[in-house]
C-alpha cells in the first residue's frame, strides 16, 4: 500500500513537471517571441505571465482534487471578464490576455493518456495561429480620429472631395471618409471624424471615465 502511494506521488510530480515545462515554454514563446517583438510593451509581460502561471496552478490543483470541470470553466470565466480600469487596453492586448489564460487552463487540465502529444499539438496550433494572425500586414485597419477643422467652407456635401484632399494634405493620413460631428459658428470651426486606413489598429477599449 505504501509502495503504491509512493508510485502515485512520483507520477503526480512527473505529470505536474511535464505540464509546467510545456506551459512555461508556451508562455515564453507567446510573450517573448510573438508579442514583445511586435509591440515592444514590457508592461503587459508581467500580467500575461503571472495570470498564465496562476491559472495553470489553480486549475491543476482543482483537477487533482477531482473538482468538476464546470468549476474550472467558471474560474476561466472569472479571469476572462477582469477589466483593467486604470489604463486603456487595446482589443489585441485583451486577446493576448485570453490566450495566456487559456494556455494555462489547457496545459493543466488536458488529458495526458496519450503521453501529452495532443496537448503539445494544441499548444503548437495556438502559438502558430497567433504568430501568423499577428503578422497579417497585408490587411489594413480602419481607424478613426477626431479633428477640429478650421475651413468651414469645405464642409458642404458638394465639395466633400476637396475636404478629404485638404485633410490628407494636412495630416498625411489616407483618409477616405469624413463625418461631421458638430459645428461651432462662434469660432468658425467644425469637429470632424476622419476615417483612414493603416497597418496597425489604433482603436482602444473605452476607459472607465467613458463608462461612468
Amino acid at each position: 500500500m505504501e509502495t503504491e502511494e509512493k508510485v502515485a506521488t512520483v507520477f503526480s510530480l512527473y505529470d505536474f513537471s511535464i505540464r509546467a515545462i510545456i506551459d512555461v515554454l508556451a508562455i515564453v514563446i507567446l510573450v517573448g517571441l510573438i508579442y514583445y517583438p511586435k509591440h515592444k510593451n514590457k508592461d503587459f509581460i508581467f500580467t500575461f505571465v503571472l495570470f498564465n502561471i496562476i491559472n495553470f496552478m489553480i486549475c491543476y490543483l482543482l483537477g487533482a482534487a477531482k473538482i468538476k470541470m464546470g468549476f474550472a470553466f467558471g474560474l476561466f470565466a472569472i479571469f476572462s471578464i477582469i477589466k483593467y480600469r486604470t489604463i486603456v487596453v487595446s482589443i489585441k492586448d485583451m486577446g493576448y490576455f485570453f490566450v495566456c489564460v487559456a494556455l494555462g487552463m489547457l496545459n493543466s487540465l488536458a488529458n495526458s493518456s496519450d503521453g501529452f502529444v495532443i496537448m503539445i499539438m494544441c499548444n503548437v496550433v495556438i502559438l502558430t495561429l497567433t504568430f501568423f494572425l499577428e503578422r497579417l500586414n497585408f490587411i489594413n485597419n480602419e481607424n478613426v480620429k477626431e479633428i477640429i477643422y478650421d475651413n468651414v467652407r469645405l464642409i458642404k456635401p458638394d465639395v466633400r472631395d476637396e475636404l478629404i484632399a485638404d485633410l490628407v494634405e494636412r495630416t498625411g493620413l489616407e483618409i477616405h471618409k469624413v463625418e461631421i460631428v458638430s459645428i461651432n459658428y462662434l469660432k468658425d470651426t467644425v469637429l470632424l471624424k476622419a476615417y483612414y486606413y493603416a497597418k496597425e489598429s489604433e482603436n482602444m477599449l473605452p476607459t472607465t471615465s467613458d463608462n461612468d
